[in-house]
């Protein structure tokens, strides 16, 4: 395995915990990465379950590929390279009736903000690139940065980094692609720090990190992708089976959160109507109304586990439900 993908998979036990994987069960973890998580479901589910891994990542891919084989041999364990967004195409190619666990730890694996030249850091110099995948997204950071106008920017940097100081950016950006184009990762936090009051840089971490986010989310279309590929775990998930998502802050725990409430919902019709005309019937039991998050243990030895956020839904069998009695 790599050293690049060694890294501590975020809230294990309680990933273990919520979806309590059992033998001969199908588990699927939609966020592979270097196999941290994967490697501990395969092993309850073998070796009659199936164990599989998604990632559009072919370092990682390679990573978790050499890992699962070593250290649960005796495992069945199907890699499958894409987009958690594609999971009906993926799950379609792997040739599964139906999951049992579905697990998604969502935003930038550890390795890939280690990689200088994936351009996702804002402690190194590299091309601005930012693309979870390069073979399957033409758009990199640089582009937004470069191309965008200072409306869209200033937007992207106040609702994806929670920014304040979004409108200065935005301006500052701007104003400095007029000379030239801004290429590479510190001419960006050079463009950034210059555009944020002394003061305000002095607290509340690097002045960059949420732009940098901002940027991240905008190039990867990662809030798109996390309701797609949710809704498509839940049509996926076999009854009684375990839906457990790792989000990183507000914007894709909301996103969760509103899915998760969405197809917990039954009828919505009025009270008073004699029979349902809407036909919503509820799809999920959500387990955690109030996220779980990271032992003050896990946070100190693990700091990326600080801001993770934990929902977990249960699929109920509709087969034979009734959205309203008539």
């Amino acid at each position: 395995m790599t050293a690049e993908y060694r890294h501590v998979p975020v809230m294990l036990a309680e990933v273990l915990a919520e979806l309590d994987p059992q033998p001969g069960e199908v588990v699927c973890d939609c966020t592979l990465g270097g196999a941290g998580h994967t490697v501990e479901l395969a092993r309850r589910v073998a070796p009659d379950g199936l164990s599989l891994g998604i990632d559009q990542d072919d370092m990682a891919l390679a990573a978790a590929t050499e890992r699962l084989a070593r250290e649960v041999p005796g495992a069945s364990v199907r890699t499958l390279k894409g987009n958690f967004g594609d999971l009906d195409d993926l799950l379609v190619e792997a040739e599964v009736p139906g999951v049992d666990c579905f697990l998604f730890d969502l935003g930038v694996s550890s390795p890939q903000l280690d990689i200088p030249e994936r351009g996702f850091s804002y402690h190194e110099d590299a091309p601005l690139d930012m693309r979870m995948s390069s073979g399957n997204n033409t758009l990199t950071a640089a582009e937004v940065v470069n191309t965008y106008n200072e409306a869209d920017l200033a937007r992207i940097f106040r609702v994806y980094g929670d920014e304040r100081f979004a409108n200065r950016i935005a301006r500052r950006i701007v104003e400095t692609r007029a000379k030239a184009p801004i290429e590479t990762t510190l001419q960006l936090v050079g463009v950034i720090k210059a555009a944020i009051p002394a003061a305000a840089r002095r607290t509340g971490g690097h002045p960059a990190r949420r732009t940098f986010q901002a940027l991240r989310i905008e190039v990867n279309h990662e809030l798109d992708v996390l309701d797609r590929g949710l809704r498509a775990a839940v049509r996926w998930a076999n009854p009684g089976g375990r839906i457990c998502v790792i989000s990183y802050h507000s914007l894709e725990d909301r996103i969760v959160k509103h899915v998760f409430s969405e197809l917990s919902q039954g009828c919505t019709c009025p009270p008073d109507l004699p029979v349902c005309v809407c036909g919503h019937v509820p799809a999920l039991r959500v387990r955690t109304r109030k996220p779980l998050v990271a032992s003050d243990e896990e946070v100190a030895a693990n700091p990326r586990s600080r801001s993770a956020l934990m929902r977990v839904a249960v699929r109920l069998d509709t087969t034979h439900a009734k959205a309203h009695p008539s």
